[in-house]
């Protein structure tokens, strides 16, 4: 009988070096609505794929298994299932939405799957089966909100598009608003895709808000931006330097296709290119990732591939374990991962748009994700308690 000699997790076959081939599952749309998020995402992943595959130093051979959902909610579950079903695939790349990923959980449940997710969402979540390598509120909102109260004021004008990111991530914002002694002026969501902007438009002119929080995404995001532009021509009251419009989820990969309408407004996230460049952080083979969507699209593969390396994985408890007291290397520099609710430890940059690229304004390098906000302080937040009104 023939056997293969095998040396640590390398394998001579022939008398040559083998590298162990692991099959691992890319969900990701390539076209839809949010597209430009989508495929920055799965062009970090991808790159992680061959940095890792073209390093000598690496025992692993990581083979994609590529299913695109184009754009359609419903399709994300059965490939996700088929992904799992019919490959060796164990972990899966993927998702951008909310929704989606929560379609995909119920599979990764009863198929013994973990979903690699790679995109800022509303928290209130640490499922055993996802490893969340973006940013939670405590790591984007609740920063840029009590940033920006300190510096326009506390009253905010709430947008969102209508599913489970802008409803939870407003949810916060109002109790946020509260607690900044501020009023939340308005808040109006739109389907999906929905480019009409104008009533959002009159209701912000009216209500004068001291800023706007935008958790609109793709084509209703762009248009919004477009809108306000040239509500700030109109009246200067409306200009970024007075009322600026906040998000959390605006990143470089967007930023070509709004051609300067985003221009002095103010984002939130772990990892801008020009910030890491400020700030020192690794190149990715020799590159630069991006964007936020393209470095933890990075790091969610060179973070399983670590975790691949050192350890012989059976399933979600095995994870947690690989997670315990160890640092993984990434575009965000080395990092933690909670292996009690597998959220990375990140950090936070506040950000201003400038055409193509977002300044640092500030930066805090190492944030733990607190997902369910129990370490929420309000007083360390905004400075000040909240003041009661009695009657």
């Amino acid at each position: 009988m023939n056997t293969v000699p095998v040396l640590g997790r390398f394998a001579f076959l022939g008398g040559i070096l083998v590298k162990q081939r692991v099959e691992v599952g890319i969900l990701y749309s390539q076209t839809g609505g949010y597209a430009l998020i989508s495929n920055a995402a799965r062009e970090g992943a991808l790159a992680a794929i061959t940095d890792i595959n073209a390093d000598p130093g690496s025992d692993l051979e990581i083979v994609p298994v590529e299913r695109d959902p184009e754009g359609n909610v419903d399709r994300y579950a059965p490939l996700c299932e088929d992904i799992l079903r019919n490959s060796s695939a164990r972990h899966v790349i993927g998702c951008i939405t909310s929704w989606s990923r929560k379609e995909v959980i119920p599979v990764l449940e009863k198929l013994g799957g973990t979903l690699w997710y790679s995109c800022p969402y509303e928290g209130f979540e640490a499922n055993d089966r996802v490893v969340y390598t973006h940013a939670c509120p405590n790591q984007h909102l609740v920063p840029l909100i009590a940033w920006v109260a300190r510096r326009h004021g506390p009253h905010g004008f709430l947008l969102g598009s209508n599913y489970i990111w802008g409803w939870e991530t407003n949810r916060v914002a109002r109790d946020l608003i509260a607690d900044a002694g501020g009023e939340v002026k308005g808040e109006r969501y739109l389907p999906l895709g929905e480019t009409d902007v104008g009533r959002l438009i009159d209701e912000i002119r009216v209500t004068r808000p001291s800023f706007i929080i935008n958790h609109l995404i793709g084509p209703s995001s762009y248009a919004f931006l477009a809108a306000y532009a040239e509500l700030a021509r109109a009246d200067p009251y409306f200009l970024p330097s007075s009322c600026p419009v906040l998000s959390c989820n605006l990143t470089e990969c967007e930023l070509p296709v709004l051609q300067g309408v985003a221009d002095g407004h103010l984002v939130a996230g772990p990892y801008f290119a020009k910030a890491a460049e400020q700030l020192k952080w690794p190149l990715v083979g020799e590159r630069r990732c991006a964007s936020s969507i393209q470095a933890a699209g990075y790091a969610s593969v060179s973070v399983l591939a670590e975790v691949l390396a050192r350890t012989q994985m059976s399933g979600s408890q095995d994870l947690s374990e690989a997670f315990s007291a160890r640092t993984f290397t990434t575009p965000y520099g080395a990092i933690r991962i909670d292996p009690r609710t597998h959220h990375a430890a990140l950090p936070v940059i506040i950000g201003r748009v400038n055409g193509l690229e977002i300044d640092m304004l500030d930066v805090t390098e190492s944030v733990d994700a607190d997902p369910y906000l129990s370490r929420y302080d309000r007083a360390a937040t905004f400075g000040y308690p909240r003041l009661r009104v009695v009657s």
